[in-house]
């Protein structure tokens, strides 16, 4: 783990110039399939995979009556998922689609927005807010009618964003926290009125860890987890995964290579020591191997972090999608 840098410097860098992505590094990743753009800004719909029923005896799609248990089950109905967040979900946006389209068929669309945090996707805030009507939670769940809308969210915290009132972690960490939640709130009943008589699932996501204020991703962790509990959501523990073991809210930089990139050796980016990169040494935030631009887009290199987040994400929709 690097030694700690200064403070003042790193968070006027993460945040004004690194809530945009990245743009170029090593080990660039091949881009998934090409998708039409949904926007001009980050919003980017990805084509559905279509979906195709197995087929019984004379290819009716009906089992047969002499079917063994053996056979392998038919495949669960494609879920359609909506993607939201900040510039973590920005940088994570194609890499999760391919995973979610390549396990579960899914039909997929992200509308990230660097720097913001829950109170902007509240309708009724497009004046005060980073993200424009049109692309507010609620007026996506109209228009996409998905079965889930995954959420990723680092808590801004900081006067980045104006829907927060200028209301700081740093100066007014209770005040922040009551803020934060009430956001959460209403966020969870503006979806939940555009799904209708079918509202979506929302699908918490908890951040890693924070080596500048770890007490707050902590409280802010446990505020997702709390709140996913009362109003019936699902938690993604992607922050777990880029966490060392038995050390949930430990920062580092460096991780053991897991399995799939012990399997995988290219995400594995110093097989020497068994060990792979989870951020750049400059940005401690982001987990995007290459450095950040002024002009937010998807992570264009390939990166071991934002993998695992993507993984964790999916295996967690998919567990739920089975069990349906």
């Amino acid at each position: 783990m690097r030694k700690p840098w200064v403070v003042g410097v790193a968070l006027v860098a993460v945040l004004l110039g690194a809530c945009g992505d990245p743009s170029s590094g090593p080990g660039a990743e091949p881009p998934p399939p090409p998708t039409p753009s949904a926007s001009a800004t980050t919003h980017q719909r990805a084509a559905a995979t279509p979906h195709t029923p197995s087929s019984g005896a004379g290819g009716s799609g009906e089992v047969s009556p002499g079917a063994t248990s053996g056979e392998p089950p038919e495949p669960p109905e494609p879920p359609t998922v909506l993607y939201l967040g900040d510039s973590l979900a920005m940088e994570n946006q194609k890499v999760l689609g391919r995973e979610l389209r390549k396990e579960l068929r899914a039909r997929y669309t992200s509308a990230p927005y660097s720097g913001t945090t829950l109170c902007d996707y509240l309708e009724g805030s497009a004046q005060r807010s980073l993200v424009p009507a049109a692309d507010k939670a609620a007026a996506l769940v109209r228009s996409l009618r998905p079965d889930y809308v995954v959420l990723q969210f680092w808590g801004n915290a900081w006067d980045y964003t104006p829907c927060m009132d200028g209301i700081t972690y740093g100066a007014a960490p209770e005040k922040y926290f009551e803020r934060y939640a009430a956001a959460a709130r209403r966020l969870t009943e503006q979806i939940r009125a555009a799904g209708a008589a079918r509202p979506p699932r929302l699908v918490w996501v908890l951040q890693g860890p924070d080596p500048i204020t770890p007490d707050r991703v902590r409280r802010v962790n446990t505020l997702y987890q709390e709140h996913a509990a009362a109003s019936g959501g699902l938690v993604a523990d992607a922050g777990g995964a880029v966490s060392p073991a038995g050390a949930r809210h430990t920062w580092s930089q460096y991780l053991p290579c897991d399995a799939y990139e012990q399997a995988h050796p290219e995400y594995c980016t110093q097989q020497d020591r068994g060990r792979t990169a989870l951020h750049l040494d400059e940005d401690y935030l982001h987990f995007c191997l290459a450095p950040t631009t002024p002009t937010p887009r998807p992570c264009p290199v390939r990166s071991p972090g934002i993998l695992r987040i993507a993984r964790e994400i999916t295996r967690v929709l998919g567990e739920h999608v089975r069990s349906r």
